[in-house]
């Protein structure tokens, strides 16, 4: 007779972020005095980049939102100027991924409006934005970005219509979308991109989850599940999954996982609780971790996401008595790596008047830099121009290290390779080089630059994995790198010497923005007189 031996293996799952811990800011770190809008409208209400954190105030007669600087933490001035120049309410606002000066709103006055914002903070009452967006006839609640491609911007209103926006057009007050997407029969709920833009998720309030092939609106996929009503649906990362999150047939809280290729049938449903709470979800495609937030909740659960089933691991749960009206989110290249931050909330708490960041930790004892939890992140540089994309081209995001002294990439890393100066010219030739004075002469010195490192540089490959395309690579073949020291010491001297020369721009424009503002003080001050 023979025994078959059992193998026994326990039900334990290897994780580095098992123990991530929600460490919420001090009270003099936190955002006091804020009147946060008391809107119903189920948005997030707050944007946040690595300068300013924006958030909705409640107000009489039209809308406004404020804009501080992330370290403007304490009491905030009750009279602090804001940006105030839609007719009615604002529902959404939205800072541009490439940008950190500029920022988008939408609004019951059924605009949207892009605003430049000064380098040094709101110093007075903005009513006067760069862009005006006039197409959709009835109130606009939602905005997005592509995350790839520069200046194009989606919106979307209760005309149940998805515009899509080229804000390279010269316009002030732009009247015609470059298209219009009309497959929703209700008012959509909300917006999600894939990673390289490909691919757009929407939620709707006919309880249909779609994905549509933005460019040319072309409609993919269609989901009608009976048991499930998405209220917000999100693209995660690069796993072919779409999450969403509503409520069930019984009205309990739910969350479900799709195919992004087969949306008949949910891979995974989960009732979470009998709140009537909005869920807003939240992905940290680098980590695989998904963040759950309930409006009106105090508490963040945060689940790990993998590709094969169960899919879904519940971690811990962060929990708090202050609830949580709506929530910001900090991009991954603002967080503090050296205190080992996966995260960071900025949760506004009505009821205090407050907004409190909450960051995510994962306790590590080295106080080195760790390279396993902070892979190659989005970096705050397009990938390419809206006339490339609207032409039907698609590239992944570009990608840099949060490695502390790490190069930021720059925008279109392909044309400022490919094209030598011109193409860094074009690169430079943003919406802020040309809107302000000052900057003309600050983009022919970088100019120069690029032609410089043009000649210098030979190899001219252009990949976007975080790296500088217009910078060299340091020899790679055996002989190169073992020909000769001398090589190599070159190499890194050339490249410390741009470092320099990049960071003296960087002052220069920051003095010619004090000058600016300077000249702008004393022409107001003359003119009072």
């Amino acid at each position: 007779m023979t025994v078959s031996k059992m193998t026994w293996r326990p039900q334990y799952r290897s994780s580095k972020f098992r123990h991530v811990f929600g460490k919420a800011a001090t009270k003099e770190n936190c955002y006091d005095g804020v009147p946060i809008t008391r809107s119903v409208h189920d948005n997030h209400f707050c944007a946040v980049n690595p300068r300013f954190i924006a958030v909705i105030t409640e107000c009489a007669g039209g809308g406004a939102f404020l804009v501080l600087s992330v370290h403007h933490t304490g009491k905030v001035d009750p009279l602090h100027p804001k940006v105030s120049g839609h007719r009615g309410n604002v529902l959404d606002i939205k800072w541009n991924p490439f940008n950190d000066f500029c920022i988008a709103s939408c609004s019951e006055d059924s605009t949207v409006k892009v605003w430049d914002i000064p380098p040094h903070g709101v110093l007075k009452n903005l009513t006067v934005p760069w862009k005006e967006l006039q197409g959709h006839s009835r109130r606009v609640g939602l905005i997005e970005w592509h995350p790839t491609a520069n200046n194009v911007l989606f919106s979307t209103g209760y005309d149940y219509q998805v515009m899509i926006w080229n804000l390279d057009s010269p316009e002030a007050v732009i009247k015609n979308p470059v298209r219009t997407i009309s497959h929703h029969t209700d008012v959509v709920l909300s917006m999600s991109f894939n990673t390289d833009g490909s691919r757009l998720a929407t939620s709707c309030k006919d309880k249909k989850i779609r994905v549509l092939e933005p460019r040319t609106g072309n409609l993919l996929q269609e989901a009608n599940c009976k048991n499930h009503k998405a209220s917000k649906v999100l693209f995660l990362g690069n796993l072919k999954m779409l999450l969403s999150t509503g409520s069930s047939r019984w009205n309990h809280r739910q969350m479900a996982l799709w195919d992004q290729e087969d949306l008949d049938v949910p891979l995974l449903q989960e009732d979470l609780d009998g709140s009537s709470g909005v869920l807003f979800p939240f992905y940290d495609p680098d980590t695989h971790m998904l963040y759950i937030a309930g409006k009106g909740d105090g508490n963040i659960r945060y689940y790990e996401i993998s590709s094969e089933k169960p899919y879904l691991h519940f971690l811990t749960e962060y929990r708090s008595h202050t609830p949580q009206k709506g929530m910001g989110i900090m991009p991954k290249r603002g967080l503090d790596v050296n205190s080992c931050e996966v995260f960071r909330f900025y949760k506004l708490v009505t009821i205090k008047a407050l907004i409190e960041p909450l960051s995510m930790i994962v306790p590590r004892r080295s106080e080195s830099y760790q390279d396993d939890i902070y892979p190659m992140t989005a970096a705050s540089a397009a990938a390419m121009s809206a006339e490339e994309w609207l032409s039907g081209i698609d590239k992944g995001p570009v990608l840099q290290s949060l490695k502390p002294g790490s190069r930021v990439p720059d925008s279109y890393p392909e044309l400022s390779s490919g094209l030598g100066s011109k193409g860094l010219g074009n690169s430079l030739g943003t919406r802020r080089s040309q809107s302000r004075p000052g900057q003309l002469q600050l983009a022919y010195i970088q100019d120069q630059l690029g032609n410089k490192e043009g000649k210098e540089c030979r190899s001219k490959t252009s990949v976007s994995n975080g790296q500088d395309p217009t910078l060299c690579s340091p020899p790679k073949t055996e002989n190169e790198v073992w020909g000769g020291f001398d090589l190599r010491l070159k190499f890194h001297k050339q490249q410390e010497e741009i470092r320099r020369l990049r960071e003296m721009l960087n002052q220069r424009d920051v003095r010619i923005k004090q000058l600016e503002l300077e000249i702008n003080n004393v022409r107001n001050s003359q003119g009072s007189h």
